[in-house]
């Protein structure tokens, strides 16, 4: 379990963390998320106890992280992918790991098939890749099999294939009854893995809540439903605090209604209707709505916490103009500037001399040309035998050279 009690952090005239309180409890996936300066990087730094806070206190099963006599077997974190020897193997840093622990090699070996290593475990760190990297900062954090796991951008590099694997991996050591904590700037895929959420901004607490409650209230009471009675349908339902709306024919939103007093009243009218759902926006939708007016670093112009802070989602029903889930009006897209003047037409360029005067070419039928003349001494004459060598000797004379 983690426990920030009122917990700041200033750096100066920065104030990082705010008067942050929150209990990261075990037996689930929590995850933590914020705006750029948010202050989590600064907050899970304080938790593994490279920060000390300027006030409050951050505990780890019951007492400051860096009082621990044997810290890689009670948190593992993966915070920086760069904090890693570059001339070792992947094999080497996490035996020089587990030999300050006393942790077998039989673990090392372990979590190198885990982590998918084993075919790179004797290559230098200097040559891995940032997906590589990943998977060895994963390994490292797990290697003592720690009560509590914190994870900073866990997917960065990695493959479609990693990252449903990372996403397993995080719901399986929760479900062993480890405290998972996992800070990410992906909200589709945090919404798939996460059961509980810390939203922090300008590093201040802004909601500590249970994934589902989280998205059910940014979206708010509303059915989808697909029918040939729709048009009876909304008019059985119209009245103050509903709001029919027709997204095509056969197909209906009613706004204020959930699907359970849908799906009574249709059994007593004997509606037929093929689809039946609530509408809920997505994590994307509800955390940028939150976190509208607590955002460090903003883009040039209309931000899209500013778009969402003022017209909700920026989708819109299929055939419904200027309107979204939650009722609001979304303005059309209109440059100031007017509509783009015609495009004329793309003539080629002219010349200083006017276009150039036809090639002539002479008529038909064209000359063949001559055979090339057959050299008289090719082919040449066949080599000598090579069973005539060497040469036989010069004949005999009648004496001695004098």
């Amino acid at each position: 379990m983690i426990e920030l009690q009122g917990v700041t952090k200033q750096y100066g005239s920065t104030l990082a963390v705010a008067d942050l309180s929150a209990t990261i409890r075990p037996g689930v996936v929590t995850g933590f998320l914020g705006p750029n300066g948010a202050g989590k990087s600064t907050t899970m730094r304080m938790i593994v106890g490279l920060h000390r806070p300027t006030k409050g206190v951050v505990l780890v099963n019951g007492h400051p992280h860096g009082t621990s006599l044997s810290p890689i077997t009670e948190l593992g974190a993966v915070l920086d992918l760069k904090a890693v020897q570059p001339n070792r193997t992947a094999r080497s840093h996490l035996a020089v790991m587990a030999a300050t622990h006393g942790i077998p090699m039989g673990r090392v070996d372990e979590l190198l098939a885990i982590t998918g290593l084993t075919a790179v475990a004797k290559m230098r760190l200097a040559a891995f890749s940032l997906g590589m990297a990943q998977r060895l900062a994963i390994a490292a954090a797990l290697l003592g099999d720690p009560s509590v796991l914190i994870f900073d951008e866990p997917i960065n590099g990695l493959d479609p294939e990693g990252v449903a694997w990372v996403r397993v991996l995080l719901r399986q050591q929760a479900a062993l009854g480890k405290t998972v904590l996992v800070s990410s700037h992906l909200m589709s895929e945090m919404q798939h893995t996460a059961d509980q959420v810390l939203i922090v901004g300008r590093g201040r607490l802004l909601a500590d809540i249970a994934m589902a409650d989280f998205i059910a209230q940014a979206s708010g009471v509303a059915a989808r439903l697909v029918s040939p009675d729709a048009e009876a349908i909304a008019a059985a339902f119209a009245g103050p605090g509903v709001t029919p709306v027709a997204l095509a024919p056969g197909q209906l939103e009613l706004r204020g209604v959930g699907v359970q007093q849908i799906a009574e009243r249709a059994a007593e009218r004997g509606w037929v209707i093929y689809q039946l759902a609530p509408v809920e926006v997505s994590l994307e939708d509800a955390y940028l709505r939150l976190t509208a007016g607590a955002v460090e670093y903003v883009s040039g112009g209309t931000t899209i916490s500013e778009a969402y802070a003022t017209t909700g989602p920026a989708w819109r029903p299929p055939g419904v103009p200027g309107a979204d889930p939650s009722g609001l009006p979304v303005p059309p897209l209109v440059s100031p500037y007017g509509p783009p003047p015609p495009v004329p037409p793309v003539q080629p360029p002219a010349g200083p001399y006017g276009p150039p005067p036809p090639v002539p070419c002479a008529p038909g039928p064209y000359p063949v040309p001559p055979a090339p003349v057959q050299n008289p001494n090719w082919p040449r004459p066949p080599l000598p035998d090579a069973a005539a060598w060497p040469p036989p000797p010069p004949p005999a004379t009648g004496g001695p050279l004098r």
